[in-house]
């Protein structure tokens, strides 16, 4: 087979382009600041045209040259030169660029968000024979069941799946979003997650030689649409997989550019054992399992003692230590330290290479978490500006952003994989957040009409909190008490098999408590905070449920003490860093106390001095606010939610 690339042609943007302050206007060969005209030399507007025309791209030095300066021999200071020159008119920093980043001894990349000024054309819906291709790779099957190199199998995967996320012709599906009979090649489990090409293949070694075979699967027809076979030593299988991808793309005519090239042929690192750690800690995290998660970082630790400038170990031990904090984060004082740490080795993966797209947007939910949100909107941005066709990045940002952001990020995602649960529950809470309680109720019921449309068991990500959300919905929008029962009993299902379900279990325990307070069933109630109590002893939420029974069941003293308790629970979330956890737990306690309009004056002060994000989105679906929630207080304090999340 003989090994072809296909670099589309640089075009040239036609019109005026709009990118923060800065205009540029092709026609006129003109570049303002604020409506200011700068005085900038022709080169230099030539190079910006080039990289604008390609925003998020790499685009190489040859490239450069070949249009800059065609058929006259110029050497690299040239392009150096120029390019000081074009930031300097921008005003921009090589070091935290942003808006020219240097892709070392490679080329240069435009990393600002470009749109077309007064454009007002759609843009053409792509039919079913030129939209982008959805694909994945399954794990590859090692043929002779040779232990030595098991752990292959995903790696192979794995880096061939980051090499054909560089492609913009391609909407690639991560193995970690894949539920796991795809990730066995299954046909059947990949059309049910709405792909098109599914990459299968195998391994195996013989002596000193390894040979990879692989076929990229029509998942409608289950035709192999191309193929491929590498051969190389044993002890270097990532120029064994490099050639494997170069064959693939080449038989299947994908057009690859010099930013794809590169990547394919780059290197993370030269330790093949570093590699194997890296990907046995990898597996570990995809496993969903947290009680393997020491094991985990203890892999990710192994690849960094032998190679300390692994950039990709790093990130995965951010990941691993985020995990940690995550399993602690409903405590009244969560670990904060794993969240430090996970912060820590995100940065440390970035300092040592800039260009890792999923470093970057695991950043943007470690800063989230920690309430750093303009600084994780930033870092969600540029992971991608790095990788604009890959939907984890679009999924971060927009739990990272609010308001109209993260309702576009997360539309595609949405697009791009509409398997994905988690993106629905994050653009409710927006609509929630907006008092859209219908809104809300209809992306809810896409991504469960998604959930119900698979065999049971067969999503990686199942759809926690969903029919938490949805119950607590049709409670507060339509007062439909048996709509809610149905929905909070579903949650209940997911109890004890997939991440954050004790969460919304505990969720559920109280929607139903508090149901069936509203319907006069005190000891039913009872039963449910109980239950909630269970999933997370010293809850104030469920604490102050449990203490209103107490009362409806004429128990002053079990009320008291129960009151008395939740009081030193949600001093326990102040001490603990849970602000926003506390003040909304005290509002909670303020109404049972008959309090009503300290409690909305309480709602009302956290809501103006949280973060700017979804602090407080969910209170106007929360159950124990149901006895105030039409008074002018209560609704003062949605419509600051409602102003904040625009």
């Amino acid at each position: 087979m003989r090994l072809s690339y296909t670099t589309p042609p640089i075009m040239t943007p036609s019109g005026t382009y709009s990118f923060g302050p800065f205009r540029l206007d092709t026609a006129a060969y003109q570049l303002t600041r604020n409506e200011q005209a700068l005085d900038v030399p022709p080169k230099v507007i030539d190079l910006l045209v080039l990289l604008i025309s390609q925003p998020s791209v790499l685009v190489t030095k040859d490239a450069i040259l070949a249009k800059l300066w065609p058929d006259v021999a110029v050497t690299d200071n040239a392009i150096t030169q120029v390019v000081s020159e074009l930031r300097q008119a921008l005003g921009d920093d090589s070091g935290a660029p942003t808006y020219v980043q240097t892709v070392p001894r490679r080329g240069y990349r435009f990393i600002a968000d470009v749109r077309q000024v007064g454009a007002v054309a759609a843009a053409p819906v792509p039919s079913q024979e030129n939209r982008r291709r959805t694909i994945a790779v399954s794990d590859f099957q090692n043929v002779n069941d040779d232990r030595d190199v098991a752990w292959l199998g995903s790696g192979i995967a794995e880096t061939l799946t980051n090499d054909l996320r560089a492609l913009r012709d391609l909407s690639v599906i991560d193995r970690a979003g894949l539920p796991d009979p795809a990730r066995r090649a299954s046909l059947d489990a990949a059309r049910a997650a709405s792909l098109d090409w599914l990459v299968v293949g195998g391994y195996q070694r013989a002596g000193e030689r390894l040979r990879i075979t692989a076929r990229v699967l029509d998942v409608k027809t289950g035709e192999a649409i191309a193929q491929a076979r590498a051969d190389g030593p044993v002890m270097d299988p990532f120029s064994v997989q490099d050639l494997l991808v170069r064959q693939l793309l080449a038989d299947l005519q994908v057009p690859v550019s010099d930013a794809a090239a590169a990547r394919i042929g780059a290197r993370e690192t030269s330790s093949i054992e570093a590699y194997r750690a890296l990907t046995e800690g990898r597996l570990k995290l995809e496993s969903l399992d947290l009680s393997v998660v020491p094991d985990a970082i203890r892999d990710f630790d192994r690849a960094l003692t032998l190679d300390p400038r692994y950039a990709l170990a790093y990130a995965g031990l951010a990941n691993a230590r985020f995990w940690l904090y995550e399993a602690s984060r409903m405590r009244n004082k969560p670990d904060h330290d794993q969240l430090r740490s996970a912060i820590g080795h995100a940065r440390r993966a970035i300092e040592l290479d800039a260009g890792i797209g999923d470093a970057h947007s695991s950043l943007a939910l470690f800063l989230m978490a920690a309430g750093e949100t303009r600084e994780a909107v930033d870092a969600g941005r540029r992971a991608v500006a790095l990788e604009p066709n890959d939907w984890r990045h679009h999924f971060r940002l927009g739990v990272a952003a609010w308001g109209n952001e993260r309702l576009a990020c997360l539309s595609e995602v949405e697009r791009w994989y509409p398997e994905f649960a988690h993106s629905y529950f994050s653009i409710a809470m927006v609509h929630v957040a907006r008092g859209d309680l219908r809104e809300a109720a209809g992306a809810l019921e896409r991504g469960l009409s998604r959930e119900n449309a698979r065999p049971v068991g067969s999503a990686r990500y199942p759809g926690s909190g969903l029919h938490w959300l949805l119950g607590l919905i049709r409670w507060a929008s339509d007062d439909d008490h048996a709509g809610a029962r149905e929905q909070l009993e579903r949650e209940l299902a997911f109890h004890g098999t997939v991440l954050y379900a004790a969460e919304y279990s505990m969720n559920a325990f109280d929607g139903l408590g508090f149901l069936a307070l509203a319907e006069g069933r005190a000891a039913d109630a009872e039963e449910m905070f109980s239950q909630s109590l269970v999933e997370y002893p010293d809850h104030a939420r469920s604490l102050i449920g449990l203490a209103m029974t107490r009362r409806a069941l004429n128990d002053a003293t079990g009320e008291a003490t129960l009151m008395a308790h939740a009081d030193r629970t949600i001093r326990e979330l102040r001490t603990g860093s849970r602000k926003v956890a506390a003040e909304t737990a005290r509002a909670h306690w303020l109404v049972a106390s008959g309090e009503p309009d300290a409690a909305c004056e309480t709602l009302l002060k956290m809501i103006d001095t949280a973060p700017p994000g979804t602090a407080g989105w969910n209170l106007p679906v929360e159950p124990w606010l149901a006895p105030i929630r039409q008074t002018p207080a209560c609704q003062r304090v949605f419509a600051r939610l409602k102003e904040r999340a625009r």
